[in-house]
């Protein structure tokens, strides 16, 4: 008998969102972004907004442009982070195997549970009713074998679903989903994999071991083992967090400044929103220059005080750019931020082995 571990992913809904539609109802309905305006960021959309095209880590500027009539709030992130905790709580009084992501997401190992429920899924069904009790907020979540595959599956039927992949039909499932839809998988690298006519699983899947290598780098193993359901990164409970970073690799070169600029200010706007969606700042900035031949330069600026938005990265990525040795097209540019305000934690790895004979 072949041993699985049982894992959920759970994510709220448009959390921030629907937080203060659900504490002003007066919002309920109506196109939402939490923070944006004229000169910051999108934290969260509503579905209502999304509709027209909002979404997270967007400018506010071209958010209104997208949607004019989009009601802005600012973040309230003491309120989120409050539910958040009482979420967690939830989380606790079935296992204690529980690895946040951020506010509003978190992975779960139910192999061995405190209630002694043999099903995952009707775990995952109880905690997102809980959830909707506790708080009035849905959560959608994802039920299978490892990490990955979780993570796919919450996403399959949002909002206020779920989505169990059986060990059984965890290779036909693969083989048929959408390329963009692999967790891991940004839309540079979908759309190369569209260029190569890699549209879903079954393409990748063709592909063997050597050739992802040569096409992606380190990252054609991932692909090539995640595409078969092979994912062993176990739900770790005390993940400390020492890094927060953006990298976009571009399927054209970069041949001038303004255009490394432009790509700078959307880099540091998706790295604003992470860091605001998991309540993290950092006093060291790192810029990330791949080159053409795949020279790669680093240059760091560490500071007192922590950095604050995109703004401040993007002016400090700006003179570090300046710093640079080369003058050569650009592959890829990354922003990362290190020295958190995070504690480090002893971190406990605990490996389970249970028969899955009664999954989910």
């Amino acid at each position: 008998m072949e041993f699985h571990r049982k894992i959920i992913h759970v994510d709220m809904d448009a959390f921030y969102a629907s937080v203060e539609q659900h504490d002003f109802p007066e919002l309920k309905g109506k196109p939402l972004a939490v923070g944006g305006g004229m000169y910051g960021v999108v934290a969260a959309a509503s579905y209502e907004a999304r509709k027209f095209g909002v979404r997270s880590a967007m400018s506010g500027k071209m958010a209104l442009e997208k949607c004019p009539h989009l009601i802005v709030v600012k973040p309230r992130f003491s309120r989120y982070k409050e539910i958040s905790l009482q979420i967690r709580s939830i989380f606790h009084e079935f296992t204690d195997l529980v690895e946040p992501l951020s506010l509003d997401e978190a992975y779960l190992d139910v192999t061995e549970n405190k209630k002694g429920i043999d099903s995952a899924q009707e775990i995952a069904r109880q905690i997102r009713s809980r959830i909707f009790e506790e708080t009035g907020l849905t959560a959608s979540a994802g039920i299978s074998i490892n990490k990955f595959l979780a993570k796919v599956a919450s996403d399959y039927r949002k909002p206020n679903g779920q989505k169990t992949i059986h060990p059984t039909q965890i290779l036909e499932f693969m083989e048929e989903l959408p390329i963009e839809k692999f967790y891991g998988i940004g839309k540079v690298t979908a759309n190369k994999m569209h260029e190569l006519h890699i549209f879903k699983g079954l393409h990748l899947k063709e592909k063997s071991l050597e050739e992802l290598i040569q096409l992606f780098g380190k990252s054609g193993n991932y692909y090539f083992n995640v595409v078969r359901g092979i994912h062993h990164s176990e739900v770790k409970p005390h993940r400390i967090q020492k890094s927060v970073g953006v990298e976009e690799t571009f399927w054209e070169n970069l041949v001038d400044e303004e255009t490394v600029f432009k790509q700078l200010e959307i880099i540091s706007l998706d790295l604003e929103s992470r860091l605001v969606k998991k309540e993290i700042k950092g006093k060291s900035l790192i810029l990330k220059i791949k080159y053409k031949d795949f020279t790669v330069y680093t240059r760091s600026k560490t500071q007192e005080n922590f950095f604050e938005n995109a703004n401040n990265f993007l002016q400090t990525a700006k003179e570090l750019w300046e710093l640079r040795p080369y003058d050569k097209p650009v592959r890829l540019l990354g922003l990362s931020l290190s020295n958190l305000n995070t504690q480090e934690k002893k971190q406990i790895s605990v490996q389970l082995k249970i028969p899955f004979e009664e999954f989910p």
